[in-house]
């Protein structure tokens, strides 16, 4: 496969095409080898329109729907970003390639252990992995950016409490097969305004059924 090739096609047919024009997205994108993070086994689909299978029955997001989430945060040199569910490390990189910081945290181990082997052979260098639950705990501190990677009824309260007034959350909310995309962006003190992107269907995230509801 002509990796180049095929990186330049998904960035035009598919993540341009479904309304990603931020020149600093479209360019982080372009400059990373997907197909570094999905595995041998599933490098010939690095760059198609579909979920990539990871271990422990995790997917890779498409890449549209990870172009449409690194827009809609808007961040730049100035941000700290928070990644709940790490798996192969790709959209990691991408996050890292636009923002000051990234702290990601993941369920299992071996997708920490391996999405931070990935990146220091790609030589990103400003990402903090750990192995930690987000249902049960949060990295300390708040961030100006957070991006959720698996599906939740609503939005949690606790993941909202991480961000910093004015900070922005990307998350995938309701129920398969009708999923909508939404920004969440808190105000000054505890006001919070949701907009829905667009529609797609994500597996949930881990352990999500036993945490409480947002009311906004």
């Amino acid at each position: 496969m002509n990796t180049d090739f095929a990186r330049q096609q998904m960035v035009e047919q598919q993540i341009r095409a479904w309304d990603v024009f931020e020149v600093t997205v479209l360019d982080a994108i372009q400059a990373l080898p997907r197909e570094q993070f999905v595995g041998s086994r599933f490098a010939q689909l690095a760059y198609a329109d579909t979920e990539i299978p990871l271990k422990h029955g995790q997917k890779m997001m498409k890449p549209i729907v990870e172009g449409r989430l690194l827009q809609a945060l808007e961040l730049n040199r100035s941000h700290s970003v928070l990644e709940i569910g790490t798996g192969s490390g790709y959209l990691t990189a991408c996050l890292a390639a636009l923002a000051g910081d990234v702290t990601s945290i993941d369920y299992y181990q071996d997708f920490v252990d391996q999405a931070t082997g990935r990146l220091s052979d790609l030589g990103i260098d400003n990402v903090t992995i750990e192995c930690m639950d987000a249902m049960a705990a949060q990295p300390e501190g708040q961030f100006d950016a957070i991006a959720v990677t698996g599906s939740m009824p609503r939005p949690d309260q606790r993941l909202l409490a991480s961000l910093k007034p004015g900070g922005r959350m990307f998350v995938i909310t309701g129920d398969s097969p009708a999923m909508s995309a939404e920004l969440v962006t808190r105000g000054d003190g505890e006001e919070w305004q949701a907009k829905t992107l667009f529609e797609t269907d994500i597996a949930p995230l881990l352990n999500v059924e036993s945490t409480p509801a947002f009311s906004f």
